[in-house]
């Protein structure tokens, strides 16, 4: 099967069917800190206790990043991408019946952190990098930009549900709306593959090799031991470290119950979600094109340092107008870094190499992000205010700056692996 003249490549309806996946489970995964004041009204837990069940969450988010990206580069994106969506809806609607506190850990936490760690990043990395050759940093951007649309669309959904017929009610109808729409698309349309449609990646001069056909040849790939061996890896895991520490990890978990407790209401601080998740689109979106065009680590630097200084200003946050200028800027460069990161990894790695490398550079992001959630509700719970816990996320985004500069782009040379010659038949006997 080969595109008409005039007509889409078959990518682009790929991308899209990924772009609402993602949608919907990023927002699943950001809408915990909506119900962190309901269930403490309701359950009588301290915000402790519940920032730790959102760190195991966003932790087991990380930790499936390398399996996942490891099984989507052998086995294919898809089938990751609905199995991981079914343990993602399970563990939505289960959280909707929890009683006790460990029923939030194994539900919100376990079920729901491996089931968005698996419709996440390290997936749609792999299937956008299969189908794409040119316009890689575009696409990466409304990979971004997607999840950013979730925190956009569900957290305020999540909120209004929440408000109207509680916050078991919105678990219940967000699992379920997982269930009707992300299972259905990913079967209907998405494809591991352009082989698999008679198709050249967008962009390429040649097929890419297909899923169940002949194998990606081993040169063609960077082990994870391979690329430990390289500085590029650990700096873009050390920086991912901190994107996920300032980002998913506090602000994320901890904007709604810190606005509340500066007198805005829920809605304010949904609002204002919402505004950084509109931010968070546009600023991922241009990141990507900016990628494509000026390169990747200099923007990559820049969004860090714009994210510390945001974060010294949300300590002076004083007015609604105030908390909206703050989302704005912080969701211009919230998901910003997504596009450097990833073209990164595909440039000096291989695209190839891209599913199983993302899944453990995204596992850094998310150990940043458990340890940001986590230190949000210990220093709240110890002296009252988000205070030191924004500065410390501020720091870490400064420290961010010249480890992004430090990045060698150039591509890794790989050693060819010879494959052994086979053992000579042994003579006949005479």
């Amino acid at each position: 099967m080969k595109a008409s003249r005039g007509s889409p490549h078959y990518a682009w309806v790929v991308l899209g069917a990924l772009v609402v996946v993602l949608l919907l489970a990023s927002g699943l995964r950001a809408v915990f800190g909506v119900f962190i004041k309901p269930m403490e009204s309701t359950l009588g837990w301290d915000r402790a206790s519940l920032s730790g069940a959102a760190a195991v969450s966003l932790l087991l988010v990380g930790a499936a990043g390398p399996v996942v990206g490891w099984l989507a580069d052998r086995w294919g994106p898809r089938r990751v991408i609905v199995v991981s969506a079914i343990i993602l809806g399970v563990g939505t609607i289960l959280s909707s019946r929890v009683t006790a506190l460990w029923h939030v850990y194994v539900t919100a936490g376990i079920l729901m952190g491996l089931g968005a760690g698996g419709v996440g990043m390290s997936t749609g990395a792999a299937l956008a990098a299969r189908w794409f050759e040119a316009r890689r940093g575009l696409v990466m951007g409304l990979v971004g930009g997607s999840m950013s649309a979730g925190q956009l669309v569900i957290v305020p959904l999540a909120v209004w549900l929440t408000l109207h017929y509680g916050w078991r009610q919105s678990y219940l109808w967000l699992g379920l709306l997982l269930f009707v729409v992300a299972v259905p698309v990913t079967l209907l349309f998405v494809r591991d593959d352009p082989a698999q449609k008679g198709l050249k990646a967008y962009g390429a001069g040649r097929p890419a090799p297909a899923v169940g056909g002949p194998p990606v040849p081993p040169e063609a790939r960077t082990t994870v031991a391979e690329a430990m061996q390289v500085p590029a890896f650990w700096l873009l895991a050390g920086t991912f470290f901190v994107c996920g520490y300032t980002s998913v990890g506090l602000v994320l978990t901890h904007l709604v119950p810190h606005a509340a407790e500066h007198g805005f209401s829920e809605m304010d601080a949904a609002e204002a979600l919402g505004v950084m998740g509109a931010m968070n689109i546009v600023g991922t979106i241009a990141s990507g094109w900016i990628c494509d065009r000026f390169g990747r680590k200099g923007p990559l630097a820049f969004y860090y340092g714009v994210r510390g200084l945001s974060l010294l200003f949300l300590l002076y946050v004083w007015s609604l107008p105030s908390l909206v200028l703050f989302a704005a800027v912080f969701g211009l460069n919230y998901i910003s870094t997504v596009p450097p990161t990833t073209t990164l990894t595909a440039n000096i790695f291989g695209r190839y190499s891209v599913g199983s490398l993302s899944g453990w550079i995204f596992f850094a992001h998310q150990v940043g992000a458990a340890l940001g959630a986590a230190v949000g509700g210990w220093v709240f719970q110890g002296t009252g205010s988000y205070s030191w816990a924004f500065i410390s996320a501020a720091l870490l985004a400064f420290l961010a700056v010249p480890m992004a500069l430090a990045i060698n782009e150039a591509p890794v040379t790989r050693t060819p692996r010879s494959t052994p010659a086979p053992a000579p038949l042994p003579a006949a006997a005479s």
